[in-house]
């Protein structure tokens, strides 16, 4: 049986604006006031697990600890199946410079190793999230979301983020990074993800 959330107030363990606004549509119908780690000046502790659960737990605790709150936190990434499931938990480390992350140059190093293993077609891969919601009491109850297709080049779109160009779902053909933002937050991973904790702990 999940532990189910009560109060009117959650905690979002992030210091990005999109996610947030992602975050806040997504709770709107339940009138609750979601506000961030960044808004509420809590510092980001580094994600130091290999997996996606592991890295959402440490960045929730932290959040319901430091704030005495409820906390909510996601960890996310592609995995693809022809690199034996990288970037995975890596995957913005993956778009890293030393001027800061370059998502084009990620994708463009991402195909140039699918074509170095010759990896046939289609490329499958899957978009997957995992979200933490933890009480100040060390409680958490854990949901995941994976949103299944395959990379493509070159890249199409100019939505989205990191490898959004790249990504064409099961079922579309669109990348994520043609699609309309909240289209893509419809049936994306993240979508997933919050469906199942929606019907573990708030409903």
């Amino acid at each position: 049986m999940t532990r189910k959330f009560s109060g009117d107030r959650l905690l979002v363990a992030t210091h990005n604006k999109g996610k947030l606004e992602e975050i806040q549509h997504l709770f709107e119908p339940l009138g609750i006031e979601v506000v961030s780690a960044g808004e509420l000046g809590l510092p980001e502790p580094e994600e130091t697990e290999t997996t996606f659960a592991g890295n959402a737990r440490i960045k929730a605790h932290a959040a319901a600890k430091a704030a005495d709150m409820v906390a909510l936190a996601d960890d996310s990434g592609i995995t693809i199946d022809a690199l034996d499931g990288a970037p995975g938990v890596y995957t913005a480390d993956w778009a890293m410079t030393p001027t800061g992350r370059d998502f084009v140059k990620a994708m463009t190093d991402t195909w140039a190793r699918l074509e170095a293993v010759n990896a046939p077609f289609p490329r499958r891969a899957q978009f997957r999230c995992t979200l933490v919601l933890a009480w100040p009491d060390g409680h958490d109850e854990v949901f995941e979301g994976v949103m299944p297709g395959q990379v493509v080049w070159p890249m199409r779109g100019q939505q989205g983020h990191g490898y959004d160009p790249i990504f064409q779902p099961d079922g579309s053909e669109l990348t994520f990074g043609e699609m309309d933002r909240w289209e893509k937050n419809e049936i994306s991973h993240r979508a997933r993800a919050f469906r199942n904790l929606m019907q573990g702990c708030f409903k």
